[in-house]
């Protein structure tokens, strides 16, 4: 029995789990003069982690190919100020603004994959190009000034209404207790697991983690696999993008900026290997829910931003030296 719940906590997923019991345990004894044990406080956390967690979907992907990818938080800018300027100064349809940011991201992750795959760059060179071109665009298409409902028209400045897509996304059901962008994670969350657990699609992306040469030798089609898991990442960007715009109401062309380490860090926390062929969707949500739940009681217990920045930084180094103790 001993050895039984010893191999559990030994295991990615145990771990995982105790490190998000810890997180949790801490917010029950610094909780903030009872902040912590109020709902309101558990779904601000989710909401708050959801833009983050998109982000970590598309991510999970990736890394388990054995790569990376620093471009999320600038493709997350060009969605979102795109979004915002299609819908609050163009007046496009919904539907139609959602459809062109979501082929915008998948487009922008479609050249990161190319890079990688077909011009054989390594995917932190590859990406790191694309955060910096992806980024310029961003400030490019607005000048360098948010997009809001404040909009020029000759001399004059009108103030528009609001978009209704802009306030739906940034609603909440259940008699508020959930927010629309947690639903929208969830669906994103969704779909990467079926993809990862549930296609063939999945099972090759382990593979080329694992030995990409023996996936190639196999008959896997690595490019196409591997060209596929950015785009994939671009299009979850593209979605967070959209949700960030709603919820900020407005495009800033600087928006984004870091969340890249953090979808990393959720991923890695959550017990995914940064050498590939290893993790899963699960494992990520708990990585998320970790973040999250940290993020919120640092918050609600007043430590400042640069505290949170090094206490994060710190949980991620223990993090991989954990999963590189485990390897030996």
């Amino acid at each position: 029995m001993l050895q039984t719940i010893r191999r559990a906590l030994t295991s990615s997923a145990g771990r995982a789990f105790l490190e998000l019991l810890l997180v949790i345990l801490l917010g029950v004894v610094f909780n903030a003069d009872g902040a912590f044990f109020k709902v309101g406080t558990h779904r601000d956390t989710l909401r708050q982690a959801s833009t983050y967690g998109i982000l970590a979907c598309g991510m999970t992907l990736v890394i388990i190919t054995g790569g990376i990818d620093l471009s999320v938080g600038s493709i997350l800018a060009v969605s979102s100020v795109s979004f915002s300027l299609l819908m609050m100064h163009m007046d496009w349809p919904w539907w139609l603004a959602v459809i062109a940011c979501l082929v915008l991201g998948s487009a922008l992750g479609s050249a990161s994959g190319a890079l990688v795959s077909n011009a054989k760059l390594q995917p932190f060179i590859a990406t790191l190009a694309m955060m910096t071109f992806a980024r310029g665009v961003a400030k490019y298409i607005t000048g360098g000034q948010k997009i809001s409902t404040y909009v020029t028209q000759g001399d004059k400045v009108i103030i528009k209404e609001l978009p209704q897509i802009f306030k739906f996304i940034d609603s909440r059901i259940l008699g508020g207790d959930l927010s629309i962008v947690s639903v929208i994670f969830l669906v994103c969350f969704l779909a990467a697991w079926l993809f990862l657990a549930r296609h063939r699609w999945g099972r090759e992306l382990y593979s080329i983690g694992g030995n990409e040469e023996a996936a190639r030798l196999s008959g896997v089609p690595v490019r196409m696999a591997k060209f596929l898991a950015y785009t994939f990442s671009g299009l979850m960007c593209a979605v967070a993008g959209i949700a960030q715009a709603a919820q900020e109401t407005q495009g800033d062309p600087e928006a984004g900026a870091g969340y890249e380490l953090t979808a990393i860090a959720m991923v890695v926390i959550g017990g995914t290997s940064l050498a590939g062929g290893r993790g899963s969707m699960g494992l990520t949500l708990l990585g998320i829910l970790t973040i999250g739940y940290l993020q919120k009681i640092l918050s609600i217990n007043a430590v400042p931003e640069a505290g949170r920045l090094m206490i994060t930084g710190i949980i991620i180094v223990l993090a991989v030296l954990t999963q590189k103790r485990r390897t030996k």
